[in-house]
């Protein structure tokens, strides 16, 4: 069979001639021969596998630079490129799901206080912090008050210092008197000066791009609740006797795990389980952009923030089944961090536990 024409080449690979000739020009698919005269291309017939490949990625909404990389690849890599690709786009779905959903509370309350028309809910709350048995210092931060519950966990030569400054930049979010239409710009203001914060005490070290801090944090507003997160702090939630955790770790090893390139138990001992992509970080260029979401509360539920020192070392049925026994708040954090000790205690442990009440008249 002999060249087809750009036209009989764009029918059977259902790419139009404008695309071919862009993809051309990229060096993603070049024709066989171009007419030096009329400058009419001509394709291999054996092309066609490769167009269809790159239609069917344009399908997917892979970007050509991607696309590049995919067609240069062999079956498995290729495939594995993909997999991730599909895997990224996936998470920034949902991240711009639940984004869509706050708006679209965010605009129906708009002319409405924070403390909304359905029944008021309040919270019975207790935090601890704990060296553990293995680091000398502790680098934990934690805040727990009637309209607000953060924890933060620092790194670095001044991560002390870096979670609390995030810390104490939210505290002024622990209060009643925030009208639920400047919620989302309130807690965007919030993180962007609590970055500043975190900055401002990393530019005083020698590795500014070593100190930071992870931040997990919610804001109560009556029958609801907004959550603010990035790092590897995590939110929980206790419903029906069931442990969810509300929280998705922004770390190299949950990227991976998405991807479907490792297994939730080679996680648990992947040796940079640690590793951050995100978190509010010293130095220029860190994605410092937090996940924001909006909760339905009801009463009788519990929530569970913590630093990665609990959460790395007692399993999830351990932690629901202590989250379910101890009925007071301020005995469950304290069984909590026993449990973290009690596996080794190899990093700090913070917690805050909060149980959802109706407010009395």
């Amino acid at each position: 069979m002999g060249t087809m024409t750009i036209g009989e080449f764009a029918r059977a690979s259902r790419l139009s001639p404008k695309a071919l000739r862009l993809y051309d020009e990229l060096g993603l698919l070049r024709p066989v021969r171009v007419d030096p005269t009329t400058g009419y291309r001509y394709y291999d017939p054996a092309q066609l596998e490769r167009a269809r490949l790159v239609a069917w990625l344009r399908r997917i909404g892979m970007p050509l630079a991607h696309i590049r990389d995919v067609c240069e690849l062999d079956g498995p890599a290729a495939a594995q490129k993909v997999r991730t690709f599909w895997a990224r786009l996936e998470a920034d779905t949902a991240t711009r799901r639940d984004l869509a959903a706050f708006l679209v509370d965010h605009l129906c309350r708009k002319d409405t206080t924070m403390t909304d028309t359905g029944t008021p809910l309040a919270i019975r709350y207790a935090a601890l912090s704990d060296t553990g048995l293995v680091q000398e210092s502790n680098q934990d931060a934690v805040y727990a008050g009637s309209h607000l519950l953060a924890v933060a966990d620092g790194f670095g030569t001044a991560g002390a210092s870096a979670g609390a400054a995030a810390i104490d930049t939210l505290k002024r979010l622990d209060t009643d008197g925030i009208p639920a239409g400047n919620l989302l710009n309130i807690l965007e203001d919030t993180i962007r000066q609590a970055d500043r914060a975190v900055r401002d005490i990393a530019g005083a070290e020698p590795s500014p791009h070593e100190v930071g801090t992870t931040l997990t944090a919610m804001v109560w507003t009556g029958s609801r609740l907004a959550l603010v997160h990035i790092g590897d702090s995590r939110a929980y939630l206790l419903r029906d006797g069931e442990l969810f955790r509300i929280t998705h770790d922004h770390t190299f090893v949950q990227s991976m795990l998405d991807e479907g390139r490792i297994t939730p138990e080679e996680a648990t001992t992947h040796p940079q389980r640690s590793l951050l992509l995100r978190a509010l970080v010293g130095g220029a260029g860190a994605d410092v952009a937090p996940d924001i979401r909006l909760h339905d509360v009801r009463s009788g539920d519990r929530y569970l923030l913590c630093s990665d020192g609990l959460s790395t070392v007692v399993p999830t049925d351990t932690m629901c089944q202590a989250m379910s026994s101890t009925p007071d708040p301020e005995y469950a954090v304290r069984r909590l961090v026993t449990l973290a000790n009690r596996a080794g205690g190899p990093d700090n442990i913070t917690c805050v536990v909060a149980d959802v009440t109706e407010q009395r008249q």
